[in-house]
């Protein structure tokens, strides 16, 4: 699962420069989904230890991290959306597209992650 969080983590860093580029690099905030990328990353480094229980610690950090950004994600699109609507005033299609993606990426990580630690504990790995 750890080769898997550095893909993810590189997707994310993709994702928000490519956010943060295609906004003419006005929007810094643009460049959460890049943040996000690099604490996976970091912690998908980490867990490529050959100890178990540090493998395991690192991916529940990672897992917890991406279920936070996924509710905030999704919040935030959510409040972006009625903001926009109450104001009338169309919200960039470019952001909601980015929010959309970093949402999907990290729901698809989560339910990785998931299954990941649902095998290991049928194996006996804990």
């Amino acid at each position: 699962m750890a080769k898997i969080t550095v893909l993810f983590a590189l997707m994310f860093v993709a994702l928000g420069l490519l956010g943060y580029i295609g906004t003419g690099s006005a929007h810094p905030t643009a460049l959460i989904p890049t943040w996000i990328g690099l604490v996976l990353g970091l912690f998908g480094a980490l867990s490529f230890s050959p100890d178990a229980g540090k493998r395991k610690l690192f991916m529940h950090i990672n897992v917890t991290v991406a279920l936070l950004a996924f509710i905030g994600t999704v919040v935030e699109v959510i409040r972006g959306t009625l903001h926009a609507a109450a104001t009338g005033i169309a919200p960039r299609t470019a952001a909601v597209a980015a929010k959309w993606s970093l949402a999907g990426l990290l729901l698809v990580y989560i339910i990785l992650c998931i299954r990941s630690f649902i095998a290991a504990r049928r194996k006996g790995v804990v």
